[in-house]
């Protein structure tokens, strides 16, 4: 096998969006005495989609097991929602532009970058209530990877210095990885149905802090699979009262037929950081480790 095409796999192989990237693999000539697995022609097949599933599924809970996560807080919001400092500047700079629209978008993430620092502070009580925990109750921060709020709270994991999962997606826009996330906990998923499968399979409880369509797909899937009983139940908060009120109304559900009575128990609303860790130790019988 020629070494350098044989090298040019093994760098592809570390990135599927460069291997989707067509022209790159126009560049690539086919070889079949390649190995399988090195082989981005045949690895980006339609007839191999199934082995790119199982692998999306395998590698990143084989990689938590190993680093002892097994029960997860999953915070979702926006990823627009930056820090105050952050909002500021960018208002500044719309400002100065004169963009009447640039400036009320920008005017309202500095509203609502009261959120990022909620997020940041809800991380660290997590990660800093975990500790006094016996290993078998240690929940973890667990975000979307991204910037905005995801970034919030495995950074506020990362200040009280525990560890938190960052499942990140690849994207033309805003997804790019925040460097708050624990080294070998962040993934990267092409398909959107693998990640929220495993927002899902380790998830003790979903906070959704203020978001757009993102946070409304992942609240929604929470929702959709709690109600049908095809995932335990876990509580499901929404942070941010005013917001959420405003944007979601299951009682107009409820008068039209659409979702019974009980459905409306499924979730929480909160407007603190300590009533968020509350209905979760309420939730599960939340214990210190026994002395030795």
């Amino acid at each position: 096998m020629n070494d350098k095409i044989g090298q040019h796999s093994f760098e592809l192989l570390k990135d599927w969006q460069a291997l989707e990237d067509a022209k790159v693999l126009e560049n690539l000539a086919p070889e079949a005495n390649r190995l399988a697995f090195a082989d981005p022609e045949f690895l980006t097949r339609r007839e191999t989609r199934g082995i790119r599933i199982q692998l999306e599924l395998l590698k990143p809970d084989l990689d938590q097991s190993q680093m002892g996560v097994e029960n997860t807080v999953v915070i979702f919001g926006s990823a627009r929602f930056s820090s105050l400092e952050k909002a500021q500047e960018n208002l500044a700079t719309a400002e100065q532009s004169g963009d009447a629209k640039a400036i009320r978008r920008a005017q309202a993430i500095v509203k609502n970058s009261i959120y990022y620092d909620q997020a940041r502070a809800l991380g660290r009580l997590i990660a800093e209530q975990s500790k006094s925990l016996s290993t078998e109750n240690q929940l973890y921060v667990c975000t979307g990877g991204g910037p905005g709020i995801m970034e919030a709270a495995n950074r506020g994991a990362h200040d009280a210095g525990g560890k938190s999962v960052g499942l990140n997606i690849v994207l033309p826009f805003e997804q790019t990885p925040n460097p708050y996330i624990t080294e070998n906990l962040s993934f990267r998923f092409h398909y959107f149905a693998l990640r929220k499968m495993h927002f899902m399979m380790r998830a003790k409880a979903l906070v959704a802090f203020p978001g757009g369509y993102g946070t409304m797909d992942e609240l929604f899937e929470t929702l959709t699979l709690v109600q049908c009983r095809k995932s335990k139940p876990v509580p499901i908060i929404l942070y941010g009262s005013h917001y959420w009120k405003r944007v979601f109304h299951p009682e107009v559900l409820l008068e039209e037929g659409a979702i019974g009575e009980d459905d409306l128990k499924l979730f929480h609303y909160v407007d603190s950081v300590e009533e968020t860790w509350r209905i979760i130790q309420d939730f599960y019988p939340l214990s210190s480790p026994k002395p030795a």
